[in-house]
């Protein structure tokens, strides 16, 4: 009897065309920045722009958090720590976001602990949790939004706080629930928080993982996300 072939498996159809979806929406926006540099200001400062810029880095943002999801599924998300000073990496993460916070009319700022600061840990991987999470304050924070870093208990903690509303209280509560993935009471996704969680466990060392954590309050009143790196 003829065995009958095996069909491709649907997640790496997924991953692949996810991969594919990345690059283009890359040469989109490439092909869009060097079109837009080239209209006279009155014609570029503008709301549509705003949103163009907003939407097109929180898609690859959730795009980059599929595929490195299904990577990490398969055990092929690859880890590359480094020391790295962490003045430099919350700059970089700021200025990704440039543009939209000017056209929203949104502060950034930051601050660390000490000057120098440096730490060990994969900055592509944490700093594409960083910049998931700052897309989503933007989203909620009236005016600023702070980003911080500190060491507690011999790990590198790395804050993003706005000054909007804060997460809902049932979501602080049950927040444990949400990093595991779909919420079905709040038909939350709870994909963004899963994948952070995951990319910190990533970091290990004496025996602590990392893990993330959510609160109200903080430096301006609104939402703070943590996520502390051993």
């Amino acid at each position: 009897m003829q065995k009958k072939p095996e069909g491709l498996d649907f997640s790496t159809v997924i991953a692949s065309t996810v991969h594919d979806m990345k690059n283009s929406l890359g040469m989109l926006m490439q092909a869009y920045q060097q079109w837009s540099a080239d209209l006279p200001a009155d014609l570029t400062d503008n709301r549509e722009r705003g949103v163009i810029e907003y939407e097109s880095l929180r898609l690859n943002g959730m795009l980059v958090q599929m595929l490195s999801l299904y990577k990490l599924g398969v055990n092929q998300l690859p880890m590359r720590p480094a020391w790295m000073e962490v003045e430099d990496f919350l700059q970089a993460q700021l200025a990704r976001h440039n543009e939209i916070l000017g056209s929203r009319h949104i502060t950034g700022s930051y601050e660390v602990e000490e000057d120098g600061q440096l730490a060990f840990f994969d900055a592509e991987l944490v700093g594409s949790v960083v910049g998931n999470v700052i897309n989503n304050s933007i989203r909620y924070a009236r005016s600023a939004i702070h980003l911080k870093a500190w060491t507690e208990d011999e790990q590198l903690v790395l804050s993003i706080s706005d000054d909007g509303q804060g997460y809902p209280p049932s979501m602080i509560e049950d927040q444990s629930d949400y990093v595991l993935g779909i919420n079905m009471s709040t038909g939350s996704t709870g994909l963004g928080l899963y994948f952070g969680q995951r990319i910190a466990e990533l970091h290990q060392r004496n025996g602590q993982k990392g893990h993330i954590q959510l609160l109200n309050g903080g430096p301006l009143n609104g939402g703070e996300f943590r996520i502390y790196l051993p």
